[in-house]
């Protein structure tokens, strides 16, 4: 490598969205929310609270209900609506400075490189693969006028969410209901069942290892047992990621993000949208919840009918947050701003940190927090994202990670200070 040409620098600080970074910095924070509970708990209990290895009582239900409602799939939906605003703007300010749109495609290459990594040596819930793989679908209509982005996103999204929703629906009513009792669908329910049984199984396998084994036996199971997941997880959730990054790319181009849009209008359909999303939501869950959370009743209520109940609210979401980034100036503002500026630092370290907590060479916590405990390792971590990020970006141009992915883009060193 050799030292940058600065003409081909990447987004300078004075040049960066402030909304962007704001928004994101509430995404990362939030994800940990979302994740937490598959990283101190069995895989299987990420949607299904009769996967934990701790009781699940009435107060974790009740938390299970708010985390549905507020958390699950939102933030990982504002990531995804800002990261396809990201390969705009990289398009847009990078590849007029270089003229060459490659530049783009190398970048979403190193982040399967980075993705492929935490997938298998630190966690497999891992998202970047995801976000790779789906980033170079998107790159093929990058041109496209914002309204047919945005006229396409949603008809993907939406015909993989009613998809979705029918194919698990089926499941769960062959299985919970009478459904079940035609010959016609028994097929579905055997299949439920077959699937918990290898979930519990695989469960028994992940509290042996992350209680008893060591690191090695970690890695071996990501690499032996879920070798291919993340191609899995491509395949089942490309129908709502890629889309989302298209509106993502859409609402960039419209300004939801730098203030073109009328600040009354905006947030009238913010809260209109959050609060209609959040009612939906809600609904959904304390069906779930009535029905005894069961094991596809969860699943369900997760991959089926909330893809489109909580999609009013990632916009409304996004679309008020990107009002107040602006004002965000406070003490707290600042801070998240600064953990969105590195949320790539801070999502890998995350996982680094979770591993130490969780595994038996660590502080062996895994499988013996319950649900309210596990926020309170939530907590912990939050504070500190915010306690290290604005610190770091005092004294340094870019986050650990993101430098070196910076580096490995352009296959050049940039300087750090």
């Amino acid at each position: 490598m050799s030292a940058a040409d600065p003409s081909a620098l990447p987004t300078a600080t004075g040049e960066r969205l402030v909304s962007l970074d704001f928004i994101r910095g509430i995404a990362v924070m939030g994800i940990l929310a979302a994740n937490i509970v598959a990283f101190g708990q069995p895989y299987m209990a990420y949607m299904w609270p009769g996967g934990f290895v701790t009781a699940h009582g009435p107060v974790s239900d009740w938390l299970w209900v708010a985390q549905f409602v507020f958390v699950d799939g939102k933030m990982r939906g504002l990531f995804t609506l800002l990261f396809g605003a990201g390969l705009v703007l990289f398009a847009d300010r990078v590849t007029v400075r270089t003229g060459s749109s490659w530049v783009q495609v190398r970048r979403l290459g190193w982040l399967l490189v980075f993705g492929l990594a935490h997938y298998y040596l630190l966690w497999r819930g891992d998202i970047l693969t995801l976000y790779a793989l789906c980033g170079l679908i998107a790159l093929l209509v990058l041109r496209l006028p914002a309204v047919h982005q945005l006229a396409a996103g949603l008809t993907m999204y939406l015909f993989g969410a009613v998809l979705n929703s029918l194919q698990y629906g089926l499941m769960w009513a062959a299985s919970e209901k009478s459904l079940g009792a035609n010959p016609q669908y028994a097929p579905l329910a055997r299949d439920a069942a077959a699937m918990l049984d290898g979930e519990r199984a695989d469960a028994l396998r992940e509290i042996a290892i992350n209680t008893r084994g060591s690191y090695a036996d970690y890695v071996a199971h990501a690499w032996g047992d879920h070798r291919w997941n993340w191609i899995d997880q491509f395949t089942h959730t490309a129908l709502e990621t890629v889309p989302l990054m298209l509106v993502g790319m859409s609402l960039y181009r419209t300004g939801l993000f730098d203030g073109r849009i009328d600040r009354r209008t905006q947030a009238r359909w913010g809260w209109w949208g959050l609060g209609a999303g959040t009612a939906m939501t809600l609904a959904l869950a304390l069906g779930a919840l009535a029905d005894g959370l069961t094991y596809t009743g969860t699943m369900f209520a997760f991959l089926g009918p909330q893809t489109l109940t909580r999609l009013p609210a990632i916009f409304g979401l996004a679309a008020l947050l990107a009002l107040w980034a602006p004002q965000a100036t406070g003490w707290l503002g600042r801070r998240v701003t600064a953990a969105g500026r590195m949320a790539f630092s801070n999502y890998l370290g995350t996982s680094l940190i979770m591993l130490v907590v969780f595994q038996s060479w660590g502080l062996n916590l895994f499988g013996a927090l319950d649900r309210p405990k596990l926020y309170l390792v939530v907590l912990l971590a939050w504070l500190a994202m915010l306690a290290w990020s604005q610190p770091w970006l005092a004294r340094f141009r870019y986050g650990p990670l993101e430098w070196l992915w910076r580096c490995l883009t352009y296959g050049r060193i940039f300087p750090l200070r």
